[in-house]
């Protein structure tokens, strides 16, 4: 998605009030959304219309209802562009401001790549390209219906996280239980679900990862880095690069450079 229709969509009041309102609860419908505006709901179709075609906003269907989702990835390839060089320590602080008064049970992130699903389905499953953009931790399974998966830190002695992949069709769509086992406090998290959607626009790919299952106030640790990884993911399918930003290979670098996590 342009840069040019996002900064349009944020241009605008209302449409910055409606992600403000997403901000604070997500995956809410049109009904509970026109409730919060002094506008018509067809004023308010208009403006969710035009956040879903600047990417900012996704929506998910759940039996009748039609829920919003807000999609921090075109905010995130913004900072990257822009951002990340010079105000890195500052975004951060304010991130996690945000990510303390979220308490979500469902996060639902979209990008467009440039890319066919057959080698976006690789980028997902092979060890050595997931560890370029996924802080350089190296991925390991046989991608098989049920099979395991871990993911650990470069050198194999620590184990970051681990889970089964409960649907695997290639190159469409990868669903996997999640248990984080970086630190004791997303430990105690319990298990999670992460959901891969995988479809062909053009000579491009929409992917949709969908991490749910997560309990109400679940710590932000488990969902908050969605929007590096997948900015990362699309730096590398469309020219090759890793992302410089701070933090974004943070296992790749030795324990001394990196502080601890």
């Amino acid at each position: 998605m342009g840069m040019d229709a996002v900064f349009r969509a944020l241009a605008d009041p209302t449409r910055r009030s409606l992600l403000d309102e997403l901000f604070r609860e997500d995956g809410q419908t049109l009904s509970a959304l026109q409730g919060r505006l002094p506008m018509t709901r067809f004023g308010v179709m208009k403006h969710l219309k035009q956040l879903e075609e600047a990417g900012l906003v996704v929506t998910r269907r759940r039996g009748r209802e039609k829920l919003h989702f807000l999609n921090p990835i075109p905010i995130r390839l913004v900072h990257d562009r822009w951002v990340s060089k010079y105000a890195e320590p500052w975004v951060a602080a304010l991130s996690g401001i945000k990510d303390t008064l979220e308490a979500p049970m469902e996060k639902v992130f979209e990008i467009y790549i440039k890319t066919t699903p057959e080698r976006l389905w690789e980028a997902i499953t092979d060890t050595e390209m997931r560890s370029k953009y996924n802080f350089g931790c190296q991925v390991s399974s046989d991608w098989t219906l049920g099979s395991h998966y871990e993911q650990r830190t470069p050198d194999g002695t620590r184990v970051l996280g681990e889970g089964k992949n409960l649907e695997v069709d290639p190159p469409r769509r990868l669903v996997q239980s999640m248990t984080a086992l970086w630190g004791e406090d997303v430990k105690a998290e319990g298990t999670s679900r992460v959901t891969w959607e995988i479809e062909p626009v053009g000579d491009s790919c929409r992917l949709t990862v969908t991490h749910d299952q997560l309990r109400e106030g679940a710590n932000d640790q488990l969902y908050g880095g969605w929007p590096m990884i997948l900015s990362g993911l699309k730096t590398l399918l469309e020219t090759g690069e890793l992302l410089t930003t701070p933090g974004s290979l943070m296992y790749a670098n030795p324990p001394a450079a990196r502080g601890g996590r």
